[in-house]
């Protein structure tokens, strides 16, 4: 056999099923090494992470392949959820061998063994994954009138003119409140639900929304009330029903870890009528919060005395925001919403999202739940605690942050094989529901603008050069070229294509909070946006860009091609990322090709299309096309 690998658990003579495992179910491993070693024996070595199993299965010898010997035997996974550790040991008739582990072969005692997902099979509402979301920072995306602050919690301001930038400079006393306001609304949103609609758009993804007393709204004062500036929960109903006519849905943000210490049931400064627990220690809010001693001392999230965390394991707080029957989860999924988005889930114990995800599943079952995770959700350690995230009874999805990393990263470096290998690690970690409603994006409202970072080649020490700093018309160009290559394999990869307001208009700016301008009515640059408004139309036209397994064609250097393929079509995407022409002998059993971004056509030719790809361009070529 002229494969050179011992074991690879991506491919198929290795490992099957690929990737993660049902409870209950079956894995069976076939080891490979060459005749020469000369190793009689072979055994699996399985470790379960939560349930503490341990077991070893010795493989049968199954002969010589070639200049190889096929060492072959399944193993029966565990019923509950798991992760699994495992590596092989090889020996021969005299007791000397060694381990394989995903480092090769060692004999040094030490093992960095793969991973075998063990997942429970619950449902996951496919709306999410198959569509197109949009990100909106609410205060910045639309105003329809300047709003008065005049009696609102927190010293507010307002932008007079829509396209100032956002202040970013501390107060007197050293501290950045983000006090200042634009003043968009739910209004204004709605007003825009024609032009979301015509991106495409499926599902809204709104930054928080209930009152606080800062533009960003993750410091909660009140989760039963729309923050005022925003508009009222006549608005939010009017929004959803609007939305839902033109087959959008919304997600709200729920930011469950921390309120405002400005908020109704802190209440530090006395804003509130209601007696906080900073006010009374026989506040019916104060077993929410840990204090030592009270009132001077107490836990805030990351030493932010703005932002109080709370113990979620109080029992009225528990029943404020899931169980009770006029729960914050259940009072906003009734008035409209579709599902949430946990803010800083690597902060809520673990037993906290499944309680959310209960009360979801049994009231609300076609509802979404996504987490915020920046890493591989499904082996994330948080505080020294393995987390749960994604084994079937918590999360259905997470933000795709290694997505954004890792294109990113290509586009800049030419590495497109380390974008395959950050996304194959995925696929094979993720249960395949996850892996398919994962929250895909270019940029969020907690990372520098996607134009900025795919065209800036400055490197600025200081806040004040990077506030003020535009992209060259040279930089300029270039990031708009490597944007739409982005965007090309964002619309076009598994999970839901994830768009940050602004993004497909052109929109600038570094870190938080000059990533977070209001958006450029009437100046946004038209070919871009025409650009996603393109790949919008064929994600919602092209069932395989929805639902199509995924197959690599082709990854290496500046060159990236992958299928999405389902039973009755197949497309391709293919991707330049260098400055450079280049030419890509593409696989193609099928007939005559056609670029659905250009209407080109190819010809192939004994199977393989011959492709010479100008600079910083991409194709996405549909299979069957008549030539």
């Amino acid at each position: 056999m002229s494969e050179p690998f011992v074991f690879d658990p991506r491919h198929s003579l290795c490992k099957t099923p690929f990737g993660a495992i049902p409870c209950g179910g079956n894995v069976t491993f076939h080891c490979r090494p060459l005749l020469s070693d000369g190793f009689q024996h072979c055994a699996v070595v399985l470790l379960g992470e939560f349930s503490g199993s341990e077991a070893h299965i010795e493989l049968s010898c199954c002969g010589p392949e070639g200049d190889r010997l096929r060492f072959s035997g399944s193993a029966a996974v565990p019923l509950e959820p798991d992760l699994i550790w495992y590596h092989f040991r090889f020996w021969r008739d005299d007791g000397s061998g060694c381990i394989l582990d995903c480092t090769g072969y060692r004999a040094d005692g030490l093992v960095q063994p793969w991973q075998l997902t063990v997942y429970e099979e619950t449902p996951t509402p496919q709306w999410f994954g198959d569509g197109i979301s949009y990100q909106i920072f609410p205060d910045r995306f639309c105003r329809l009138a300047v709003p008065d602050p005049a009696g609102m919690v927190g010293d507010r301001w307002i932008h007079q003119n829509w396209g100032d930038l956002p202040e970013w400079r501390p107060d007197p006393d050293g501290e950045v409140r983000n006090r200042d306001f634009f003043g968009g609304s739910l209004a204004g949103i709605a007003s825009k639900l024609p032009y979301l609609a015509g991106l495409g758009v499926t599902t809204l993804y709104l930054c928080p929304i209930f009152e606080s007393a800062s533009n960003h709204r993750y410091n909660t004062a009140d989760y039963t009330k729309i923050d005022p500036m925003l508009g009222t929960e006549e608005d939010f109903r009017a929004l959803c029903a609007g939305a839902k006519e033109l087959g959008i849905r919304v997600i709200l943000d729920g930011v469950f870890n921390h309120t405002g210490s400005q908020s109704l049931y802190f209440n530090e400064d006395g804003f509130y009528p209601t007696v906080g627990a900073a006010q009374s220690p026989d506040s019916p809010y104060a077993d929410w919060f840990s204090f030592h001693p009270w009132p001077t001392d107490y836990d805030a999230w990351w030493g932010i005395r703005t932002l109080p965390a709370v113990r979620e394991e109080s029992p009225s707080y528990i029943d404020y925001i899931i169980e009770g029957h006029h729960s914050i989860i259940r009072r906003w999924l009734r008035a409209g919403a579709s599902g949430w988005r946990l803010d800083v889930a690597d902060e809520l114990p673990d037993w906290f999202i499944e309680k959310i995800r209960a009360v979801m599943d049994r009231d609300f079952p076609d509802a979404f739940l996504l987490g915020e995770v920046w890493e591989d959700a499904s082996t994330k350690v948080a505080y020294s605690r393995r987390r749960r995230y994604l084994l079937g009874r918590e999360l259905h999805g997470v933000m795709n942050y290694p997505f954004r990393t890792s294109l990113l990263e290509y586009l800049r470096q030419e590495r497109a094989e380390r974008f395959q290998d950050a996304m194959e690690t995925l696929r094979e970690n993720y249960p395949p529901a996850a892996f398919y409603s994962a929250m895909n994006f270019l940029g969020t409202h907690d990372t520098p603008r996607v134009l900025t970072v795919l065209g800036a080649d400055v490197l600025l020490e200081s806040r004040e050069a990077r506030a003020g700093y535009r992209l060259s018309p040279g930089e300029r160009d270039r990031g708009l070229r490597r944007l739409r290559l982005a965007a090309l394999v964002l619309f076009t990869f598994p999970g839901a294509p994830t768009v940050f307001y602004g993004d497909e208009a052109g929109m600038e700016g570094f870190e938080d909070p000059f990533n977070r301008g209001a958006y450029p009515w009437g100046g946004e640059d038209r070919a871009l946006l025409g650009w996603f408004q393109t790949l919008g139309r064929l994600r919602r036209d092209r069932e395989a860009l929805r639902t199509g397994c995924l197959r690599w064609l082709h990854a290496a250097g500046p060159l990236l091609a992958f299928a999405r393929e389902t039973e009755a079509e197949g497309l391709a995407t293919v991707v330049n990322a260098s400055l450079e022409e280049q030419r890509l002998t593409l696989p193609w059993p099928g007939g005559p090709a056609e670029d659905l971004l250009t209407g080109r056509r190819f010809a192939p030719a004994e199977g393989a299309l011959e492709l010479t790809l100008p600079p910083l361009t991409g194709l996405l070529l549909a299979e069957g096309s008549e030539a």
